[in-house]
């Protein structure tokens, strides 16, 4: 979320360049593309949240607007829990490593589920609020879901076998803990700057990392090929 429809839409364009200069930037490492491509989902997200905003405006057909909430939210709260530990699972070198974050997916897999059958059932709606969207979707016991869900889409970061993985999982723990404080106070969501914050940290750590040398790259996809 952001603080206004022209903020979404700004915010939602520096996130996708972020992400076309960090898929430039992959050189050969096809094991980071997903990654890489995750600033274009992120900002085609906010994007779309300025279509939700104009459909509560009466700029746009309030079925556009609509559309635009059930977009919003299947990425948000199906999409992201399944997709973030799997990321996570892509990056590591060894299958010991991999069944490691296992429990992970798995508990995004039944966050995403819970979350999906809510909305399917509870008729989300997205309401105006004070520089902010308020977004509702019938959840019970949505503290406990909330707390599965970010163990699903944190967790696996800080059980990574990277040191920088999970130093970044640290930071995206406390952000998120934080952002969500100030969300659930009403106060002006910064989730937009918090987007524009990871694209441009998986940007900077594909243009660190050194490319990998074109032996490498022959090899590998000669093992491909066999």
């Amino acid at each position: 979320m952001c603080f206004s429809p022209q903020g979404d839409l700004v915010g939602g364009a520096v996130v996708m360049v972020i992400g076309v200069d960090a898929c430039r930037h992959l050189r050969g490492r096809s094991e980071y593309l997903v990654v890489a491509a995750l600033p274009l989902m992120l900002g085609a997200h906010q994007i779309d949240e300025s279509l939700v905003w104009w459909g509560l405006q009466g700029v746009v057909p309030r079925g556009v607007g609509t559309v635009a909430m059930w977009i919003y939210l299947v990425f948000a709260l199906v999409v992201l829990p399944v997709l973030a530990p799997l990321l996570v699972m892509g990056l590591e070198p060894n299958a010991r490593r991999r069944w490691r974050l296992v429990p992970f997916a798995v508990v995004g897999v039944v966050v995403a589920v819970i979350l999906l059958e809510a909305m399917l059932i509870g008729h989300p709606s997205a309401h105006l609020g004070a520089y902010h969207l308020a977004y509702s979707i019938g959840l019970q016991h949505g503290t406990v879901i909330i707390g599965l869900y970010i163990v699903a889409t944190c967790g696996a970061l800080l059980a990574s076998g990277y040191r920088d993985v999970v130093w970044f999982g640290v930071l995206n723990l406390v952000a998120v803990v934080i952002l969500a404080r100030l969300c659930a106070d009403g106060f002006t969501s910064l989730w937009c700057a918090y987007a524009a914050l990871v694209s441009g940290a998986i940007a900077l750590k594909l243009r660190a990392s050194p490319p990998r040398p074109r032996s490498a790259t022959r090899v590998l996809g000669a093992l491909r090929v066999d």
